[in-house]
């Protein structure tokens, strides 16, 4: 079975019999690791030039060697057209041969870059700045995906150097929005004090990703991760008359789409694991045990009993950087049996992104072992 034959398995009814194994956040792995993963200078990431991008997508996805690949977005065919890549000795810029604006590209950050909205973002006070920052500026029409040439790159991948691969991408959940364009702090009083603010902002935000769901669904993807942040710390009252009716409808427009869906809900998930499971998306993913909180696969197969496919969540930050290699073996092995007891509904998987600290030999050393002990 190839990749993509185990994901399709896996998130069957029947289980897969070969389970996958793949990592999450890719493209921060790839950030982090860009000169272990390939000889491919950095900047061929922003090529207009599809077939670089195509060496360079297609070289590290071999490189990782999980089963599933992020599909990414390019530009169009008019942009192809006038944006070209000049290497010059003091950086790498993006030109534009039209208007000769000139933009200087930034050499990936190992580790990232600090970020302080979360501090600093205040959001709208009322529905009238809302309409004008959320909605403002649209007027109803948007360039189609594949007339664009916008799909191109992902197409190629998937039908090229990235075949064999399950096509995946993400979208953010309506609520989780929220707390970077109102900062945290804010976004906590403004849930308490005017919950009706953020639900008319939040009906802004999912039909944005109804509309991109189906140019993700153009673009070839398979699968799409859902991601959530931060409303663990919310109460289960709230999560489920301010978030989950958004989760549902994403997860609804996924499957009407006819693709699969993974709901990756951060943070602890106690007291919320019913309402996690109602959001009716094909798999659940959660973080590894951390931040004063516990979450064993174990306790999550037996919960789920094979309701919906599992990612597994092995520890990516103090376990996979510093483990022998008969260590993660024997810890993949426990992943394994507990796949095994959710009907083989199950994806090998980590529970956080690889932290810089962790070589790609490693993550290579993983996705082998797990390959290896998922067979059998």
């Amino acid at each position: 079975m190839n990749g993509k034959e185990k994901m399709d398995a896996a998130f069957s009814k029947e289980g897969s019999r070969e389970l996958p194994v793949v990592i999450c956040y890719e493209g921060i792995y790839i950030r982090d690791h860009v000169k272990q993963l390939t000889n491919l200078p950095w900047w061929y990431a922003h090529e207009t030039d599809i077939e670089k991008q195509i060496d360079w997508h297609g070289g590290i996805a071999k490189n990782i060697g999980q089963d599933w690949f992020a599909i990414p977005g390019f530009y169009s065919r008019d942009e192809r057209k006038y944006l070209k890549i000049k290497t010059r000795s003091d950086g790498v810029y993006r030109v534009n041969t039209k208007t000769c604006e000139e933009f200087k590209l930034r050499e990936p950050i190992i580790g990232g870059e600090n970020y302080s909205g979360l501090d600093t973002a205040k959001g709208p006070k009322n529905e009238e700045e809302a309409e004008v920052m959320f909605r403002g500026g649209f007027d109803g029409e948007t360039e189609d995906i594949i007339e664009s040439g916008r799909a191109d790159l992902a197409r190629e991948l998937i039908n090229g150097a990235c075949s064999g691969l399950s096509p995946v991408r993400s979208v953010s959940t309506p609520l989780y929005n929220c707390v970077y364009h109102w900062g945290f702090s804010n976004f906590m009083v403004t849930i308490v004090d005017n919950p009706g603010l953020l639900t008319y902002v939040c009906d802004i935000i999912i039909e944005k990703i109804e509309r991109g769901i189906s140019d993700i669904k153009k673009m070839g993807a398979e699968i799409i991760w859902i991601e959530e942040c931060f409303l663990d710390m919310i109460n289960p009252e709230m999560y489920k008359k301010y978030n989950l009716p958004y989760v549902r409808r994403i997860t609804d427009a996924i499957r009407g789409a006819g693709m699969k869906s993974v709901y990756y809900h951060c943070g602890d998930p106690k007291g919320k694991m019913d309402l996690i499971l109602d959001a009716g998306a094909d798999a659940v993913s959660f973080e590894e045990s951390k931040k004063g909180f516990e979450i064993e696969i174990e306790k999550i197969v037996e919960y789920v009993d094979g309701r919906c496919a599992v990612f597994g969540n092995l520890d990516a930050i103090n376990f996979l950087p510093r483990c022998t290699e008969s260590e993660l073996r024997g810890e993949i092995e426990r992943f394994v049996r507990a796949g095994r007891k959710n009907k083989s509904r199950f994806v090998m998987s980590i529970g956080s992104p690889v932290t810089p600290g962790t070589t790609a030999e490693k993550v290579r050393l993983y996705c082998e072992t797990a390959r290896e002990i998922g067979s059998r």
